[in-house]
């Protein structure tokens, strides 16, 4: 369990995820949860050591401070006779209402779907909300699957929306492989409006409009399944905060002007703009900042996928998806 000479810890990585962890569950006041991960911990540290026992300090201060709440509800139980449970009641409503009050990715995916409702009507509004919180949660569940702390997708009206995760000492492969995760989520809604678009008798090149003026089911689908495929290509532009950014790091610079040079040549057959943004950021990369020595030949496959496939959907809806 440690080094028998300098005494440091040879799972130390791992203590550290799982004392953050728990001091974070200390926090929501989650003790059971709490007590556990500090009692998972104590099965990675040497017994009897320093470690040890300042991890079962930990658990003993989680029981006193069950046993005083517990305490505390007792007394007030005695003092509030009959009237507790009703009192008990309300303070739970009041516990659940804060919560959700505070859980931003509710609030936060209703003022991003009435946003686009306004502007588009509700149908296109809550599709295009839905295919974003789609791509947002292929990164939440590519980070945890891997066993990383993520945070549910937060969005931003006018702007688009981000998930929170930490990478805590990942390889550049698996940073890469979670960054295209939304992306590649993110093609699966664009693919599945497409379909519907065509199993409704759409067809590339079409404007439906019903008697009204307004636009058919099927435009509606098309529109999401164009808007899907160009903003989760968008996203694959290297520069700032975007997925490419995150992704590219993982590429040598041979690979990246590879990709420039596949950027190009989608656009000359597809012209769609998109790919001469992915094409200044890639060059913009090529030059600028560092590359690993070793190829990512994963990164690479995954990203000329992304720009086939995207690119395909973007060929078959190319009219219906311009509101």
């Amino acid at each position: 369990m440690a080094c028998p000479e300098c005494e440091t810890l040879l799972y130390g990585g791992y203590l550290r995820q799982l004392g953050q962890l728990a001091m974070q569950q200390e926090q929501a006041r989650q003790w059971d949860e709490a007590r556990k991960t500090w009692t998972t911990m104590l099965a990675w540290v040497p017994a009897g050591g320093k470690q040890a026992e300042g991890i079962a300090g930990r658990i003993a201060g989680i029981d006193a401070q069950r046993t005083a709440e517990a305490k505390r509800k007792a007394d007030w139980t005695r003092r509030l006779g009959p009237l507790a449970p009703v009192a008990f009641f309300l303070l739970k409503a009041k516990t659940f209402l804060f919560a959700l009050l505070k859980f931003k990715f509710l609030l936060s995916f209703f003022a991003f779907f009435g946003l686009y409702w306004a502007l588009f009507g509700w149908r296109f509004g809550l599709g295009f909300a839905v295919s974003i919180a789609i791509h947002e949660f292929g990164h939440y569940l590519a980070a945890r699957r891997r066993g990383l702390k993520a945070d549910l997708p937060v969005f931003l009206p006018g702007l688009g929306a981000y998930v929170r995760w930490y990478s805590q000492g990942m390889s550049l492969d698996t940073l890469s492989e979670i960054a295209l995760a939304g992306p590649f989520a993110g093609l699966i809604a664009a693919a599945a409006c497409a379909g519907i678009y065509i199993s409704l008798g759409g067809h590339a090149g079409e404007q439906v409009v019903n008697r009204a003026g307004a636009r058919s089911g099927a435009a509606v689908w098309g529109a999401l399944a164009y808007a899907g495929a160009w903003l989760n290509l968008i996203n694959l532009v290297p520069v700032l905060g975007l997925d490419g950014a995150q992704a590219t790091i993982a590429l040598n610079r041979v690979q990246r002007g590879l990709l420039l040079a596949a950027t190009i040549a989608f656009y000359a057959f597809l012209h769609e703009g998109v790919f001469l943004f992915i094409a200044a950021g890639m060059a913009w990369r090529l030059f600028t900042g560092t590359a690993p020595e070793q190829p990512s030949t994963p990164t690479m496959v995954r990203y000329m996928l992304l720009f086939l496939l995207l690119g395909s959907l973007m060929w078959m809806v190319p009219n219906v998806g311009r509101l």
